[in-house]
């Protein structure tokens, strides 16, 4: 039985196993290397990050994506855009150095087995580990307007569904949503032949402004701080003190997760999105019916007047929404029995990203709720890593040497008497020992 399986290998995944393998854990790691990046963003695409905001996180401080960067002669220079695929090579890189060896498997059920979880693969015979981490990023959130989904597949789909825009050149195509995911989309498709328009329930277009140097006069930098969100002691507090947005009462953090750094374009962005792609602000979906090969939007604007946009396709750039109920890996009964943040959908966690069942720990994008919005970027990986792996090892520890060892492993009762938390009553007590 493995101390930890680790479930997904993007840049959580990644800085997770890292720091598991470095504190002597038997640690498993599952997963496409990168998938989200390699597999679900268009050719062509930036990342939105400063490049030293973006690192994949080691126990020992090292594997930087600048030290990837000076060994191919790239730069990672501040106020400078890196093209995503380098940061995806990067991540590759990084899990040849740092991390276990990745084993590209498809997971497809997570279940409570004794003091541990059985985990299913579809290659395979099922793994047995004493904890998990799920660090499956955001692909099972995907999020489409309620509007489009009557339709036929083939007339609509979500920006993460594209890796070459191509096959649009010389068609018209309406992407909605106003963040930098719209607004990259759609210049991308302009600059490959397509005809895009872009269509959003904001009055105006948000554009990050172009980053203030690194080195400034100190009352400057104390007045507007750099973090690893943006400038600003709003960004820093997101940035720098997670651990503190977690001590903020359940419905506080959820509007946090919510609406702290809303939609908005890069600033490297802006003048190649206005030159060539046309707007409908302030327009509303309530409607989209499919006519033969092309598709009708009904919109509606804020006065109440009704909209007809005809078109080829639709892009919904329109986000992730984390839900536990879209985690169909996680076996049902655990799922209903996890206790939530709020009215959220999210699972509320310890300081150590450890759910209120006993060893299920989580990563990434469903940790926004509890822990603030740097949990949705990379930057978040860092911080999660590190404590995360320190969770597991007091979880093994309460739970006591592995089986075959001196001493038999069983749930820490003093801590969790009776039954565990997160364990509805009526499920089978053989999840106890």
């Amino acid at each position: 039985m493995d101390d930890l399986v680790v479930i997904g290998a993007g840049p959580y995944g990644l800085s997770i196993a890292a720091h598991a393998a470095g504190a002597g854990l038997g640690v498993r790691l599952l997963g496409r290397p990168m998938a989200s990046w390699r597999d679900h963003m268009p050719d062509g695409m930036y990342l939105k990050s400063e490049p030293w905001s973006s690192n994949l996180s080691a126990p020992d401080g090292r594997h930087t994506l600048a030290d990837y960067c000076a060994t191919r002669g790239l730069a990672a220079e501040h106020g400078t855009p890196l093209p995503i695929d380098t940061f995806s090579a990067y991540g590759m890189w990084f899990a040849r150095q740092a991390a276990p060896e990745v084993e590209e498997v498809t997971v497809t059920e997570v279940t409570p087995q004794g003091d541990g979880f059985r985990v299913r693969t579809a290659e395979g015979p099922p793994l047995l580990a004493r904890t998990v981490a799920l660090a499956v990023g955001v692909m099972p959130f995907v999020h489409h307007p309620e509007g489009l989904r009557e339709l036929p597949p083939a007339h609509y789909s979500h920006s993460s569904g594209h890796r070459d825009l191509t096959r649009f050149a010389g068609r018209e195509v309406a992407v909605l949503g106003a963040g930098q995911a719209a607004l990259e989309t759609a210049a991308l498709l302009a600059e490959q032949g397509a005809r895009p328009c872009l269509v959003a329930r904001r009055t105006r277009l948000n554009w990050n402004t172009v980053p203030q140097p690194l080195d400034r006069p100190a009352l400057r930098a104390l007045r507007d701080p750099h973090s690893g969100l943006g400038t600003g002691w709003r960004s820093w507090v997101w940035s720098e003190l997670p651990w503190a947005v977690r001590r903020l009462p359940a419905p506080t953090r959820e509007r946090i997760a919510a609406t702290a750094l809303g939609p908005a374009g890069a600033w490297w962005l802006r003048d190649r999105f206005e030159r060539r792609v046309p707007v409908m602000l302030g327009h509303r979906l309530h409607r989209a019916v499919a006519v033969g090969e092309r598709t009708r939007l009904g919109l509606s604007t804020r006065a109440g007047e009704s909209v007809v946009l005809d078109v080829a396709h639709v892009i919904a750039a329109t986000g992730f929404v984390p839900d536990l109920a879209r985690l169909e890996l996680l076996d049902a009964g655990l799922r209903a029995g996890l206790e939530t943040v709020g009215h959220s959908g999210a699972p509320e966690l310890s300081p150590c990203f450890e759910s209120s069942w006993p060893g299920l720990f989580f990563a990434g994008l469903l940790t926004a709720p509890s822990f603030g919005p740097s949990m949705r970027f990379v930057h978040g990986a860092g911080f999660t890593a590190g404590r995360l792996v320190r969770g597991v090892r007091k979880r093994l520890g309460a739970r006591g040497p592995r089986p075959g060892s001196t001493g038999v492993a069983r749930f820490d009762r003093a801590a969790y008497p009776g039954r565990p938390p997160g364990v509805p009553p009526g499920h089978p007590t053989t999840y106890l020992r």
